[in-house]
């Protein structure tokens, strides 16, 4: 029992030093990728998520999904508030976890690549629709602006999750035995 507990001890303090990486990356890396749509800027935010989730599972990554945009969302990127802090949390949701689940059954590279290739599919796909009835919600914008906007929010999404998921797939083997000790 106290083996146990000493793990899961490890575990919790290990996911909170990605969450914290998370935030310090948000802090010190963010830029818009269209010039014309400022607003949606990029940020590596989701590498230390998704090294969690590979490391510890779907699970863990949403844990990890939500605590790292609520602290986000109160700290480095509170001027988007509620409506941040809820795109966050249903983006990097639906990619970490599409992505592991598909790594979780087999633990291989190309395991790794098709469940990376996967979750930058179903977060842009998700976040097509969550576009189109959150962001007229919380911003007030009619939905015809937000559909004029929709081909950089597509690119926005696939650009976004493909280059961190290129950066976790390089990195994670890297980080892991450190994760599984």
């Amino acid at each position: 029992m106290n083996n146990e507990r000493t793990r899961n001890t490890a575990k919790l303090a290990k996911m909170a030093m990605l969450v914290a990486i998370s935030i310090v990356l948000v802090m010190i890396i963010h830029f818009p990728i269209f010039p014309m749509v400022a607003f949606l800027e990029y940020d590596p935010a989701d590498i230390p998520i998704l090294i969690g989730t590979f490391a510890f599972g779907p699970a863990a990554g949403v844990l990890l999904t939500v605590v790292t945009s609520v602290l986000q969302g109160i700290t480095v990127s509170a001027g988007s508030g509620a409506y941040g802090i809820i795109m966050h949390i249903l983006a990097t949701t639906t990619l970490a976890t599409t992505a592991g689940l598909i790594y979780r059954k087999h633990k291989t590279k190309k395991t790794a690549i098709i469940g990376l290739l996967a979750g930058t599919i179903a977060m842009t796909v998700v976040m097509f629709f969550a576009n189109m009835i959150i962001t007229p919600m919380f911003t007030g914008m009619p939905l015809a602006a937000v559909m004029q906007l929709m081909p950089f929010i597509i690119a926005f999404n696939v650009v976004k999750a493909g280059i961190n998921s290129i950066v976790t797939f390089i990195l994670y083997k890297r980080i892991s035995p450190f994760l599984h000790r």
